[in-house]
């Protein structure tokens, strides 16, 4: 219930926030529910449902969330044009409200512990967090402003991309240390090679699926000229499609109990799709797009619903909690990456071919990382003709590499 609050609470400051410091904070408050839904729910699955079930219940979550995040595009773009981006935020009041209520009467758990509040916050890896919390920063840092804001062999990039990737080398020999009671990954759930190899592949996959689903729309609103609505309605060929992908997989999953052909066959499909986006331009057919999404969703849909009970399989029962409170982690990790490095790809491209808009003030407006944040059909369809073909297919040939 405290995670849901707090997402709560942080869609109301972000709603009604006066300035940009006031957003952050409430983006940041919201993050902390948001990220503790994503994990607390597979957990919750975790303790009430025996492994060989899980898979199907995992899935009706899946198809709850595939439900939402095609829903999600289509509602977001309609708020926008037609109120303010405040309702992004305030429209979260009212559904969090109703699911605390229903967590409230309907959520039984029968878990009985000796230990005190304050003996569970000493238990907490502070250490580990700070080290591949401020690792993580580092490194976003460095692939954000490299290349688009600052040279690579800037000082300002290659100090904290090497910070960053000593970092993550000191959280890992210290979450195997003898100073680390409890860390926030324990290395005994990858002794299995199993386990390992999946917790490898969440991150991949995770990657993957938000390198789409963050820059389909850039494509569908900066290239194609389509609303917000529009663009939410051109992406429901990925979210309705996974659905019935991600049913199969767990009927398979459920009836023979084989993880690798269905992770296998998943990536050879998805890696096929994502392939084939390489090819969309200006000129490209709706069949086309439509094609190539449902190629890479039925891909990500067999892998969607499998992973955690893959990773969770080769494990003993009491390390279930953690073994799903570290994929969750590993997941959250993924998005942040999955943002991040096609971003700096499409930025770095994107300055690449600035040259070729003849306009200096549209050209500079775009440059150095800004392009991501103008990629809307507002935008674009308020340029001149010739400039805005010239934007056009700098988005265009930008967006091939990413």
């Amino acid at each position: 219930m405290f995670i849901v609050a707090a997402f709560t609470l942080g869609s109301g400051i972000c709603g009604g926030a006066t300035g940009a410091n006031m957003l952050i904070v409430g983006r940041a408050v919201q993050g902390i529910g948001s990220g503790g839904i994503n994990m607390i729910v597979d957990v919750i699955v975790s303790d009430l449902v025996p492994l060989r079930e899980r898979g199907n219940f995992i899935a009706i979550v899946l198809t709850v969330y595939s439900i939402g995040s095609s829903m999600g595009p289509f509602v977001g773009g309609i708020i926008v044009q037609r109120t303010t981006w405040r309702w992004v935020f305030y429209i979260n009041l009212p559904v969090g409200g109703f699911a605390l209520v229903l967590l409230f009467l309907f959520l039984h758990t029968n878990y009985q512990s000796n230990t005190t509040f304050s003996q569970k916050i000493k238990r907490i890896d502070y250490i580990g967090n700070i080290l591949i919390m401020g690792a993580t920063a580092a490194i976003l840092c460095a692939l954000t402003y490299g290349g688009s804001r600052f040279p690579w062999s800037s000082w300002r990039i290659v100090v904290p991309l090497v910070l960053g990737l000593v970092g993550l080398v000191i959280f890992m020999v210290f979450e195997q240390s003898k100073f680390c009671a409890e860390p926030v990954v324990p290395p005994r759930l990858f002794k299995n090679r199993t386990s390992l190899v999946v917790f490898i592949n969440t991150y991949l996959f995770t990657v993957l699926l938000y390198w789409v689903l963050f820059f389909i729309p850039v494509y569908f609103q900066a290239i194609l000229g389509s609303s917000p609505a529009r663009a939410g309605v051109q992406m429901l060929p990925i979210t309705l499609v996974a659905i019935p992908g991600a049913v199969i997989a767990v009927i398979i999953l459920s009836k023979f109990g084989k993880y690798k052909a269905l992770h296998l066959v998943g990536f050879i499909i998805l890696t096929l799709g994502m392939g084939l986006f390489a090819h969309l331009d200006r000129y490209s057919s709706d069949g086309e797009w439509i094609v190539f999404q449902i190629i890479a969703a039925l891909g990500s849909g067999m892998i969607l619903n499998t992973l955690l009970p893959a990773f969770q399989a080769p494990l003993a029962e009491s390390d279930q909690a953690a073994a799903t409170a570290s994929w969750a982690f590993m997941r959250s990790f993924g998005n942040i990456w999955g943002v991040d490095i096609p971003a700096s790809i499409f930025n770095n491209q994107f300055n690449k071919y600035a040259y070729r808009i003849s306009d200096a003030i549209v050209r500079q407006t775009l440059s150095n990382g800004h392009a991501y944040q103008h990629a809307s059909n507002t935008f674009i369809n308020n340029l001149s003709d010739p400039v805005k073909s010239e934007v056009t297919g700098v988005f265009s040939d930008s967006l091939k590499l990413v």
